[in-house]
């Protein structure tokens, strides 16, 4: 019988529920009909969307984008944006993919309209919301998206763009509870890493040059021993290098040294491939993800020894400050991170005792020793003499 009507189908849900829309096919809205099959009030729903169909719509030339829309906004960013363009390469690459990804996301699960053809006007905070809500799995994803957004309508209102009166994604908020990222491995996990990876292979070298110099992946594979001058690594950092050059200096702790003797590296860059070529910054990353899964660290990564490094140095008394020269933190509010923490635990060392009751004094009569009794007499004798 629904075959029988025009443009009526059927769609079953994850628990089974069957669902009927009424879509005139590619381009067209679905509309759901919330009524049962056969029924008076279906048939006036079927009339009714029936009645307000359209034919298919124009669509735009291939490669051509409908202006004022969110997909053409972020095009115009991507090309204009004077703070987007300055970044480097990597950073551009990894945003831009964030925010192509969202273009051909339908706007609701049964909608055929995609985001990316979604009117400037339309866009508002809850579509936003639809976004980061999308990657709830993923927390970090889910923010990521609001603060590429923010970056996109920020822009947008400083440049006057057409169609662009508010900045959306400045009232959706982050995911609570996600800043943790990379898990930081614990002193066990770098114990098994090490047991699995000893001295003289080229896994131990790559796990001593992040853990002993803080640098992140991306520098870590240009590093090289030319690098190295009166026992302190010289490098350029390569996070931000094409808005500001940062020279770091770095000294080499005897526990870096001796892995590097112990690998005894020829090339011009300590880690290289099989092949004697030097590592991609994702290659590498990649690389060393086998060598932790060998070492069965599933959760451990190459970033998250840098924070287990940041994390050994606050523990052992490092101020802020001394964490911002160590991994080139621009700010104090990321060292700040690692200080808080391992003051914190200071802090219920230092003060746990004071949860316990006070001890009772001593009742009369009660039978002591000879030193306890000197202990407590003691004054008095003194006094006495």
């Amino acid at each position: 019988m629904i075959d029988r009507l025009k443009y009526v189908y059927e769609d079953i849900d994850r628990r089974g529920n069957v669902r009927l829309y009424f879509w005139r096919g590619k381009g067209h809205r679905k509309t759901r009909l919330r009524a049962e099959f056969g029924t008076p009030e279906f048939r006036r729903l079927y009339d009714q969307a029936l009645a307000q169909a359209t034919e298919t719509p124009a669509k735009p030339a291939v490669g051509v984008t409908l202006p004022s829309t969110y997909k053409w906004l972020a095009q115009r960013y991507f090309a204009e944006c004077a703070e987007f363009l300055r970044m480097d390469a990597r950073t551009r690459h990894i945003r831009r993919q964030l925010i192509e990804k969202t273009f051909d996301e339908p706007i609701t699960p049964e909608s055929s309209r995609l985001f990316g053809d979604m009117p400037l006007q339309h866009l508002n905070a809850r579509a936003v919301r639809v976004l980061r809500d999308r990657k709830l799995d993923y927390p970090e994803a889910g923010n990521a998206r609001i603060k590429a957004l923010r970056g996109i309508f920020g822009w947008a209102l400083k440049e006057e763009i057409e169609g662009v009166t508010a900045n959306p994604a400045r009232d959706v908020s982050y995911f609570q509870g996600s800043d943790e990222g990379h898990h930081t491995w614990s002193l066990d996990e770098v114990a098994a890493f090490e047991a699995r990876h000893p001295p003289g292979t080229k896994a131990h070298l790559a796990f001593a040059l992040l853990l002993y110099t803080g640098v992140r992946r991306s520098d870590v594979v240009q590093l090289g021993q030319q690098m190295i001058r009166n026992g302190w690594l010289h490098f350029t950092e390569t996070k931000g290098r094409a808005r500001r050059v940062k020279q770091r200096e770095i000294p080499i702790l005897p526990q870096l040294q001796a892995a590097i003797e112990a690998a005894k590296p020829g090339n011009l860059t300590f880690l290289v491939t099989e092949q004697g070529a030097p590592f991609s910054v994702a290659g590498f990353g990649n690389w060393f993800r086998d060598r932790c899964n060998e070492a069965g660290l599933k959760e451990c990564s190459a970033h998250g020894l840098r924070k287990a490094g940041a994390t050994i140095a606050a523990t052992n008394g490092a101020t802020e400050h001394q964490l911002m020269a160590i991994y080139g933190w621009e700010s104090p509010k990321q060292a700040a991170v690692y200080t808080r923490k391992a003051n914190r635990r200071r802090l219920a060392g230092d003060a746990m005792h004071l949860i316990a009751p006070p001890a009772e004094p001593a009742k009369e009569g009660t039978n002591l020793s000879h030193s306890e009794t000197a202990e407590i007499s003691g004054g008095k004798e003194i006094a006495k003499r």
